[in-house]
């Protein structure tokens, strides 16, 4: 069991390698988009580095607002930042949509963080929807659905041509294994850094394995400038703008159980104001992404992870990790050595992390009267249909795609489930019982 790190008891060294383990935990995640998405436009090797590095640039620059904040803006809770996989799917069908492309992609993601901010306040008020039946499942259905992910790094990442090899699968076991042995027996600062070690230890056996290379690190340059409106002037197209508003909104939702969790973590109640500060951190976030001509931006899940495994609850760690994020996004040399980790390895880490986050989902159920059937109605629905397009990714292809940014976020279908079930159900329940 870890000890739980408050501002009391950290040191500075602690708190650096506090923040490089949640720099590299989600370093992934942060780079696998501007990859994907980069890749379905068809951008050239150099565009895609530059949406890397601006990626980095803004997520640190979104991780100070959320975590540090500033009147009415952030949440101040121990948050990394990242760009959200919910609106992959919609800015691909934007940048390659001849009407409209890459231009009205940024131009939509501006729009839209302008909405999310102006609508924070009234998003904030459906907290009282989100009592724990409808909070633990969500959470359960995030650790769940993310374990897809971890997976597929395990077996060597997206689009290797050997997926599977025995290499990768038995290095992120041990990185697992090295994690849960370190957490288990290790106690103190060691403990706490146990993601850390284990892919420390992962990096070195993949480097003995031959799965590193640095040889093109020297073709680097030291410093590389992040200007804003890289690809040109944003273009403002209504139904590009249409979409990435109905994507923020679907992003709060999302990140509603995600400050719910941390919270639980933290001890801290979430109200509305707090709910409403975290959702205009991510607008503005979202805003300035769309300027330096990079994707939207949300409060990561792997957060809740990081923070069950750790007992970290001071926020000055996360904030030091989003200044060194900006330092990843100023120094692309730095940024060429952290992206020659393996995906196996963070396969590895990301395996325990996803796992954690499923626990704690289950931790906030505890909570529920079980007594009530109805709450066990309100999970087993939710959480059955909410896992539908993890299990079935094709299972609604057939339907309008404008239903696509509701139908295929598994995080906002058990959201959109739970609370009507929670809403019916139990409001029948206490008509009854009055």
């Amino acid at each position: 069991m870890t000890n739980t790190i408050t501002a009391n008891n950290l040191k500075p060294s602690s708190m650096i390698f506090l923040s490089i383990q949640h720099v590299l935990v989600m370093y992934a995640g942060a780079v696998s988009i501007p990859l994907i998405v980069g890749g379905a436009l068809g951008l050239s090797t150099a565009e895609i580095a530059f949406l890397i590095t601006a990626d980095l640039f803004v997520c640190g620059i979104a991780t100070l607002i959320q975590t540090i904040g500033f009147k009415n803006v952030g949440i101040r809770f121990p948050i990394m930042m990242g760009v959200t996989f919910t609106a992959v799917g919609p800015m691909i069908a934007i940048g390659t949509n001849p009407d409209m492309g890459l231009l009205s992609v940024f131009g939509a993601i501006i729009i839209a963080g302008i909405f999310g901010f102006l609508i924070s306040p009234f998003i904030g008020k459906l907290i009282r929807f989100f009592p724990p039946v409808v909070t633990g499942t969500q959470i359960l259905v995030i650790g769940l659905s993310l374990i897809g992910i971890a997976g597929t790094w395990s077996a060597g990442g997206y689009g290797v041509k050997d997926f599977g090899n025995p290499l990768y699968l038995s290095i992120a076991a041990c990185v697992l294994l090295s994690i849960i042995i370190i957490s288990r027996y290790v106690k103190g600062f060691l403990g706490n850094i146990s993601v850390l070690i284990g892919m420390g230890i992962g990096y070195i056996i993949a480097a003995f394995s031959g799965l590193i290379s640095l040889d093109k690190i020297d073709e680097s340059p030291w410093l590389g400038w992040v200007m804003p409106f890289h690809f040109g002037i944003p273009e403002f197209n209504f139904w590009a703008v249409l979409t990435m508003c109905v994507v923020m909104l679907v992003i709060f939702i999302e990140t509603a159980g995600m400050f719910m969790a941390v919270g639980e973590i933290v001890e801290e109640e979430v109200d509305q104001e707090k709910l409403t500060r975290g959702f205009r951190a991510d607008s503005l976030g979202t805003m300035i992404g769309g300027i330096f001509n990079i994707f939207p931006y949300t409060s990561y899940a792997q957060n809740i992870g990081l923070l069950a495994i750790t007992g970290v609850k001071n926020r000055s760690v996360c904030a030091l990790a989003g200044v060194f994020l900006i330092l990843l996004g100023l120094f692309p040399k730095i940024a060429y050595f952290v992206a020659s980790i393996p995906s196996c390895v963070l396969g590895g880490a990301a395996l325990f992390m996803f796992g954690m986050v499923t626990s704690n989902g289950i931790k906030v159920l505890q909570r529920v009267d079980f007594q009530n059937v109805n709450n066990l109605y309100i999970i087993a629905v939710s959480a059955g249909i909410g896992m539908l397009p993890v299990f079935s990714p094709t299972i609604f292809s057939q339907l309008p795609s404008y239903l696509s940014p509701l139908l295929n976020s598994p995080i906002l279908l058990t959201a959109f489930c739970a609370v009507i079930l929670n809403a019916v159900l139990n409001r029948k329940q206490r008509i009854l019982d009055e």
